[in-house]
């Protein structure tokens, strides 16, 4: 699993950011990274909210990539608490200031997490009609 970290807000809720690849159905660029943030209750049920969606390789090890301020701002001011969009890339040199990844001047917005899931509603392969 690429990197992913989770903070823990004044509430006791969290907000977990996963970089995962794009699921492979989704139309443009499958396999691409892109990162996810989830608002819960905790960590697991953040990580329960993915799985649920038919993404299931869903693991969060560490803190080693957590949430900015910004992609907090992000998800707390969305109704559903999923957000995706591109996972950050490094300029030219491959680090800014610091040792950290810098992002492009072009920032790709904020999608909601069905855009990326497809029509479907979920990563998983089509389910049978009942």
């Amino acid at each position: 699993m690429a990197g992913g970290g989770f903070c823990r807000l004044p509430n006791g809720s969290v907000v977990v950011a996963l970089t995962l690849t794009r699921p492979g159905g989704t139309g443009a660029e499958p396999g691409a990274p892109v990162r996810v943030l989830v608002h819960a209750a905790n960590r697991a049920r953040a990580l329960t909210r993915l799985r649920n969606l038919g993404l299931r390789a869903v693991y969060l090890r560490g803190n080693a990539a957590p949430p900015t301020p910004d992609e907090v701002t992000a998800v707390l001011h969305h109704p559903d608490g999923l957000l995706w969009r591109g996972a950050p890339t490094a300029n030219a040199s491959g680090e800014g200031p610091q040792g950290h990844l810098t992002l492009q001047s072009g920032q790709e917005l904020w999608h909601p997490i069905r855009a990326l899931l497809g029509p479907a509603g979920h990563a998983g392969p089509a389910r049978p009609a009942a």
